[in-house]
């Protein structure tokens, strides 16, 4: 089936950085295309980024994402994040490990990576989990979910 819909990440410069990051962190992922910034006809301030990349294609298991360096005008905020449904702890464990890289962002299985993106590290059964006595102030005192100490 077709996705219609693509999450853009904007980048300073380090989209291909993180890109080859995120690649390797999930399984059945791959880098799809790199374009470039063209050496000529820029506006003045893109002519430092003449050459350099542009945007990166790729699929994280599956799921298409475009980076873009656009330049220092932009940050990822909390605002928008991307949810992971583990199967099991020690997959909550693995995504944790990988992307968890500010711990003063961490919160009810929230965490922030190297280059400031928001993740939802979560188990796939949250909802179910949710409904038992006191699971929310459990949660709430958590960082990274414990799925035993719900």
């Amino acid at each position: 089936m077709l996705q219609k819909i693509t999450p853009c990440l904007w980048f300073d410069t380090n989209a291909k950085e993180a890109v080859e990051y995120y690649v390797s962190v999930f399984p059945n992922s791959k880098i799809v295309d790199i374009q470039y910034y063209p050496t000529e006809g820029l506006l003045d301030f893109q002519k430092p980024m003449a050459g350099e990349v542009l945007v990166v294609d790729f699929e994280l298991d599956g799921q298409k994402f475009t980076s873009l360096n656009g330049g220092p005008d932009f940050k990822f905020t909390e605002a928008v994040s991307f949810v992971i449904e583990c199967r099991d702890q020690q997959e909550i464990d693995y995504y944790w490990d990988k992307l968890s890289k500010v711990p003063e962002s961490e919160q009810c299985g929230w965490c922030k990576d190297q280059f400031g993106l928001s993740w939802q590290v979560i188990p796939e059964n949250l909802n179910e989990l949710m409904q038992r006595p006191n699971a929310y102030a459990h949660m709430m005192q958590m960082h990274k979910l414990v799925v035993a100490d719900f």
